[in-house]
């Protein structure tokens, strides 16, 4: 399950005021969660046995197999990942001692349908595969296309410069540009960062 896991894409969900990154793969014998607010990382692995427990406890109306429940449970937060929220089921989250519970009420042929991902600290090891590393491969990746761009720009503007020379002018003055300046170029992506992240 978390080695697909991995393949799934992190979407941003909002539980009232909260918002958090998840993403969850289901499988007809279970299921795992990874939820973070960008502070702390929890999830939750459930295979068949732990789903049918928790189902009789919270659904005692309910006799449907364990495959049919989680894919019951994936139709309802599919559209919760996907950002079209169902008005027919809610989502809340609540803090606890031990982690996160996430509560899930809806309703299956008329009648309540209920569930509870209950949530505890992520691995160290967890956090890395699905978080730390694929954000610093990420980060590399736009760092060379940034640093590609600059010296794309850089040349651009030692053509134009050469043209000019040459005696060569622009038809329409209008797409006249400002030759790029990398450090100005920083300081204002910088500035820009610091602000977003206040």
């Amino acid at each position: 399950l978390e080695s697909s896991l991995l393949t799934q894409p992190w979407a941003s969900v909002c539980f009232g005021e909260s918002t958090f990154l998840a993403k969850v793969c289901f499988r007809d014998t279970g299921y795992i969660l990874l939820i973070s607010d960008l502070s702390s990382v929890w999830y939750e692995s459930a295979d068949t046995e732990a789903v049918r427990q928790r189902s009789k406890e919270l659904n005692k109306r309910l006799t449907v197999t364990v495959s049919s429940f989680l894919h019951r449970l994936r139709s309802l937060m599919s559209p919760l990942l996907a950002g079209q929220l169902d008005a027919t089921t809610s989502f809340s989250c609540q803090h606890t001692v031990s982690g996160l519970t996430l509560h899930v009420k809806s309703e299956v042929l008329g009648l309540p349908f209920y569930w509870d991902f209950h949530c505890g600290p992520a691995p160290v090891e967890m956090v890395s595969r699905h978080l730390v590393r694929p954000l610093i491969r990420m980060s590399l990746v736009l760092q060379c296309q940034v640093e590609e761009l600059t010296s794309l720009l850089l040349q651009k503007d030692a053509e134009i410069e050469d043209y000019r020379e040459s005696g060569a002018t622009l038809s329409r003055d209008r797409l006249r540009t400002e030759p790029f300046r990398e450090e100005v170029f920083q300081q204002s992506f910088m500035a820009e960062v610091r602000s977003s992240a206040r």
